[in-house]
Order: structure tokens, then C-alpha cells, then sequence
């Protein structure tokens, strides 16, 4: 399967922008619902005021969340940073120890078979 230009099509890449949208449009109904339920609590707007004031708190709402969702990015961003360097650092101590314990190992039994002889 290939892109129009030829290229091959990166479905994990393909799947994420697709989620994206989706996660868009469904934050975007939500912001539009809750922005009906906002706007009906002023009987007193004219129909294009409430429209206005909808519009408004919808666009408020979208943008909340996209800073929201850009904030969580960022976080995770340095979450993985700060374990990839953890893990690094443990993988480390770990073959360090099996070297080590390998070494006493192996000096123990070359002990053992010269001091046998």
C-alpha cells in the first residue's frame, strides 16, 4: 500500500492522525453541548446573543482542552525522559552486578579445580 507520491503509508502514524481527529471532533460536541447548556441559563439573551455567547464558551472550551492535552504532552514528554535515564542507570547496575557475580563465580571454580590438583 503506497501514498500517492509512492511513498509507503505509515499506518501507526496514519491510526494516531486519525485518533487525533477524532478526539477533536468529539471534544468539539462536547464543548458545543455543554455550551447549549451554559447558554440556556440566560433566558434574557435574544437567540443571536445566546448564539454569540455560545459560539464563545465553545471556542474557550475547545482551546482549554488543546492547552490541556499540550500540557499532558509536555509531562509525559518529561516522564519518559526521566525513566528512559532511570532505566539506563538500573540496566547499568544490573549488568555491573552479573559481571561481578560472574567473576566470583568464575575465580571460586578456578579455585576449586586448582586446589583439587
Amino acid at each position: 500500500m503506497t501514498a500517492m507520491d509512492d511513498r509507503p503509508v505509515d499506518a501507526g502514524a496514519l491510526i494516531a492522525e486519525l485518533e487525533g481527529h477524532l478526539l477533536v471532533e468529539a471534544t468539539l460536541a462536547e464543548g458545543r453541548l455543554e455550551a447549549g447548556r451554559f447558554g440556556r441559563r440566560f433566558e434574557w439573551l435574544t437567540d443571536s446573543q445566546r448564539e454569540e455567547v455560545e459560539e464563545r464558551f465553545a471556542r474557550v472550551y475547545v482551546s482549554l482542552a488543546r492547552l490541556c492535552w499540550e500540557r499532558t504532552a509536555l509531562r509525559a514528554g518529561e516522564l519518559r525522559g526521566e525513566y528512559e535515564a532511570a532505566y539506563r542507570v538500573l540496566r547499568r547496575r544490573l549488568l555491573a552486578t552479573f559481571l561481578s557475580g560472574t567473576a566470583v563465580l568464575l575465580s571460586a571454580a578456578v579455585l576449586i579445580v586448582s586446589a583439587t590438583r
